[in-house]
């Protein structure tokens, strides 16, 4: 296996990030039985990539794009003790790279990025029955924090 290592991503990596993407909402279908059907995006990835407040970062082997993830800038509530924090979302790993650590190697590298920009707290959301996910967040260091309940009518 080749070396994996992190990087900006570019808009060169468009076709990748936008099948990730779908990847993303896939894997999220069976936690949320609210997502439509079909013809659904998730994300500006255009915006993004151009953005001075969004850290979007891919994970390469050779000159295979394997993996994704972005840091965005957020204003925090006025009653929290920060003033802003980074949510991190878009992570994907390509399924042949899983179990490699290839998540954590993204994580580490948008906690650099939040820490450069005077950030200390990172936030995230994932479905509470993603034991998987939940798994690997807890490996990097997030705890359970809020539980968003929902009732259809």
């Amino acid at each position: 296996m080749k070396d994996i290592f992190i990087r900006k991503a570019t808009l060169n990596d468009m076709d990748t990030l936008l099948a990730f993407e779908q990847g993303v909402i896939n894997a999220e279908r069976p936690f949320d039985p609210t997502l439509k059907p079909a013809g659904i995006k998730y994300y500006d990835i255009d915006q993004m990539i151009n953005s001075t407040e969004v850290e979007l970062l891919v994970a390469v082997s050779g000159d295979e794009v394997i993996g994704s993830g972005y840091a965005r800038i957020e204003s925090a509530k006025p009653y929290l003790l920060h003033e802003q924090h980074a949510y991190l979302g878009f992570m994907y790993v390509d399924p042949g790279y899983r179990g490699l650590g290839v998540n954590q190697k993204i994580i580490e590298a948008l906690s650099s990025w939040s820490a450069s920009r005077g950030i200390t707290e990172l936030r995230l959301d994932v479905y509470q029955t993603n034991e998987s996910a939940i798994k690997a967040y807890e490996k990097a260091g997030f705890m359970r924090h809020l539980v968003q309940m929902r009732k259809g009518l």
